[in-house]
């Protein structure tokens, strides 16, 4: 599943349901099922029903748009970065599990993936849309969903829109893309587009941006 974040239209105030992007010059038509629309992710980003808005003009959007920020992050992520006064129910949850096959999924886990990028053995969060209906009864609301990568809020806004939330936004390409300013307050200890990284990938990027600032200035 890819989507092409050049290619996406920009976010606009006084238009929050952008049409589809085979309007656009150079891109190549597609027909768009109704009954696919209502459930794929990507179909529901690509025909305008869940509005695709960039770092960038997340300021706008929340500030001016009326959308209030759903951060669907783990809880590991949010403790390094997060956006002051965002929501937070997370998409996905740590699995707790201790049996003989989980645990050697977590050990296969840990060897391939958890110690480059420090990544918990998770879950899906199996009370997720409950939780977000406590927390945002009225399903009117604007909700921009937000992850690190744009992958996992790609999903969420799915499990929304199918909950009956008609008035969504999807962070494209996630935090991960955000640069300083993007949004005015962050709280945690690292910068916003570098909490999802972690373990050796983490002391990696901090190796490079040493050796970067030494040539600099040198």
């Amino acid at each position: 599943m890819e989507i092409q974040l050049n290619h996406l239209h920009s976010f606009s105030l006084s238009h929050p349901k952008q049409p589809p992007l085979s309007t656009y010059p150079h891109h190549r038509a597609t027909t768009v099922k109704p009954h696919a629309v209502s459930g794929n992710p990507q179909q529901l980003i690509q025909s305008g029903t869940v509005a695709a808005i960039l770092p960038k003009e997340a300021a706008a959007a929340i500030n001016g748009g009326g959308y209030k920020l759903l951060d669907i992050r783990p809880e590991w992520e949010r403790e390094k970065s997060r956006v002051s006064g965002s929501m937070h129910v997370p998409l996905f949850v740590q699995d707790m599990d201790n049996g003989p096959i989980t645990l050697l999924k977590k050990w296969v886990h840990f060897g391939y993936i958890g110690l480059w990028t420090g990544q918990y053995f998770t879950m899906i969060n199996p009370d997720f849309v409950d939780q977000v209906e406590e927390m945002v009864p009225d399903k009117s609301t604007k909700l921009l969903v937000a992850c690190g990568e744009g992958l996992r809020s790609m999903m969420a806004t799915s499990k929304l829109h199918k909950n009956g939330y008609t008035n969504l936004g999807w962070l494209a390409g996630g935090f991960n893309r955000a640069i300083d300013g993007d949004f005015s307050e962050v709280e945690g200890p690292e910068k916003l587009q570098y909490a999802t990284i972690g373990g050796a990938s983490y002391y990696l990027l901090k190796l490079l941006s040493l050796l970067q600032a030494v040539d600099k200035n040198d």
